[in-house]
């Protein structure tokens, strides 16, 4: 087994709309409103009007349950969801959660994107496992995504 590259996505998003406490932690839906992505076998950009349907735990630890929509260069459609984990030391979460720089290599966070499509040229997206890791930024998550092969 080893990791092929597919992609980087910068997906910038809107400022969270905080729920509060509820039966499974802190939720949070975090608005995503575009971005772009590039890889050797496809690029384009992110539509907006997908979200980060997120909550964190008692323990600390973001659950990321991301959904969103690619079109790429040739205007093909491809549906993502990403599930996912972020955590780290609580003082470096309270900076990315006040919107500070924080070098990415600093915390924990790791996602599981799922590809679906009906455009023929990229249905091969359809049957490959990824994992991705990512970093957050004030208004943007950046994912570095690998196909496991």
């Amino acid at each position: 087994m080893n990791l092929q590259p597919l992609l980087r996505a910068e997906i910038t998003l809107a400022p969270p709309q905080e729920l509060g406490e509820t039966p499974l932690g802190r939720r949070r839906i975090v608005p995503i409103t575009g971005g772009s992505f590039r890889g050797e076998k496809l690029a384009g950009r992110v539509l907006p009007g997908g979200a980060d349907w997120q909550f964190i735990r008692s323990d600390g630890v973001a659950e990321l349950d991301a959904r969103y929509t690619l079109e790429t260069t040739d205007r093909a459609l491809i549906y993502v969801r990403n599930f996912g984990y972020r955590h780290g030391p609580a003082e470096v979460m309270r900076k990315l959660a006040d919107g500070q720089p924080v070098d990415p290599s600093l915390y924990y966070m790791r996602t599981t994107p799922r590809f679906e499509t009906g455009a023929e040229r990229y249905k091969w997206l359809n049957g490959i496992i990824c994992v991705a890791t990512g970093a957050r930024r004030a208004a943007a998550v950046e994912l570095e995504v690998f196909e496991v092969r």
